[in-house]
């Protein structure tokens, strides 16, 4: 997989590879599960944790066989039959591991197997047999060219009884290309004891394994198509299936209908009548009935109420609880906030750490500020109450019901109810500044003109006194 983390916790369909075969052996009431672990034994053994699983410790990974020796002691003094399985075939079925056990008990045998017939069977190793009986497992690596040609392949899945395991496998050799213990040699073994090898067919789509990360995509593909075939025998329309993804552990109702590209994951919950109009992300959530998500939501540990709507381009995060009937749109965020029954709020919010009543209006651009830079607080709004547009709630506060806030108001005391609340702000007006800062600018934006000097003063010459006039008599 050239990845840090174990190959059976990569998932197929949000479960991590190695859940499957354990849920398949809860199934079948198979108890003790024991899983032996190697590489990254403590995710593995974290990943198991709902299961109840034991685990053997493989320190050296020395092959199948020595997997499977290092799982004895968990065995105990059990006596009785026991099945081994291989942890990357997400595909194989409960009712396969039961057929396996059936013909092991009809037949009497000592071992049992699953084998499958696959047109080009490399990698598998090829089922050796001699009047019809299974006498041996031959692996790709050790066969002749006449084994090879062998389309009956090994799956690798097996049931014996626990006493035979005790004799068996401690007289495991390393004979092979790989100077490993071969799981597979048990078969000869059994043979060579005079015991009857017993085999069931496995429908060759559920030996699939995965050994990389195409194979994972691949499986990856088939499960969702499984999946969406599933939903849609029980009563759910799929508009565009080959783009939906749908978690193994989502449930559904009938006549819910999901648009394309809608992605339902981890253990979320739909009710019956919902739609999902289309680019929707749910994660771990519960839709109760008749609830409409609009296109480009996204939900995460969320609940919303029976007829709610949502979106488009809403966020519901962990914590959000919405009641029946409430409407919340475009571009709102709800955030660890209860909202009561027909609340609406329609666009561009915020609302956070919040418990909001019934019939409650949040006008655009309200925010519950809910963060003082050290500490969440929560803003309580009560029923009814009337939130005007581009208000900010500054918590901790508390809205009594039937309050009414003015639009652009900063609420940072608690409200009574029926009360009005608002910021005095009075309207400044200025006639005609436009158009002066219009001259301004294109002032402004005009090459200023070099002025022209003035021409420099000359003294005037002297005036030559007038003579005084005589004075007439």
């Amino acid at each position: 997989m050239k990845s840090k983390r174990p190959k059976v916790l990569h998932e197929v369909a949000g479960r991590p590879l190695l859940h499957y075969p354990l849920i398949a052996l809860e199934r079948l009431g198979a108890d003790p599960a024991i899983v032996v672990v190697g590489y990254g034994a403590a995710e593995v053994q974290a990943a198991c944790s709902r299961f109840g699983a034991v685990f053997a410790p493989q320190a050296e990974q020395r092959g199948t066989g020595h997997a499977v020796l290092c799982a004895l002691p968990q065995l105990g003094d059990f006596e009785g039959e026991v099945l081994l399985l291989y942890a990357d075939l997400p595909l194989l079925s409960a009712e396969t591991l039961e057929g396996l056990v059936r013909a092991h008990r009809t037949a009497g045998a000592a071992l049992s197997l699953l084998t499958a017939r696959i047109p080009e069977p490399y990698g598998f190793g090829r089922i050796v047999r001699r009047d019809g009986r299974v006498i041996a497992i031959v692996e790709q690596r050790d066969a002749t060219p006449e084994v090879d040609a062998i389309d009956e392949v090994n799956v690798g899945i097996y049931c014996t009884e626990a006493a035979f395991l005790r004799r068996a496998l401690p007289r495991l050799q390393p004979n092979n290309a790989q100077g490993e213990l071969y799981l597979t040699d048990i078969v000869a073994m059994a043979v060579a004891e005079g015991g009857i090898v017993a085999s069931a067919p496995a429908p060759s789509a559920e030996t699939a394994q995965v050994n990389w990360r195409g194979e994972l995509a691949e499986m990856e593909r088939e499960m969702q198509r499984r999946i969406a075939r599933h939903w849609m025998e029980n009563g759910v329309t799929l508009e565009a299936p080959e783009s939906a993804y749908i978690g193994a552990d989502v449930v559904i109702g009938a006549d819910t209908v999901l648009g394309p590209n809608v992605s339902l994951r981890g253990h979320t919950r739909i009710g019956s009548g919902c739609r999902f109009d289309g680019n929707a992300l749910v994660r771990d959530s519960v839709l109760a009935d008749g609830v409409h998500v609009k296109y480009g939501v996204v939900m995460e540990e969320a609940r919303v109420g029976t007829g709610a709507d949502v979106g488009p381009f809403a966020h519901l995060r962990a914590g959000a609880d919405l009641g029946a009937g409430v409407s919340i749109g475009n571009f709102v965020e709800v955030k660890k906030s209860v909202i009561g029954a027909r609340t609406k709020a329609r666009h561009l919010a915020y609302l956070g750490d919040a418990e909001i009543g019934s019939d409650v209006n949040i006008g655009a651009g309200t925010i519950t500020c809910n963060y003082d830079g050290f500490r969440k607080h929560r803003t309580v709004i009560g029923d009814r109450v009337q939130v005007g547009s581009d208000s900010q709630l500054v918590a901790p506060v508390t809205l009594g019901d039937d309050a009414y806030v003015a639009t652009a108001t900063t609420v940072r005391k608690d409200v009574p109810a029926g009360a009005l609340v608002f910021n005095s702000r009075d309207q400044m007006t200025r006639p005609g500044w436009v158009a002066a800062r219009r001259a301004r600018e294109a002032g402004a934006a005009t090459p200023a003109k070099a002025k022209k000097k003035p021409p420099a003063k000359t003294k005037a010459p002297a005036k030559k006194p007038t003579p005084a006039k005589k004075r007439r008599r």
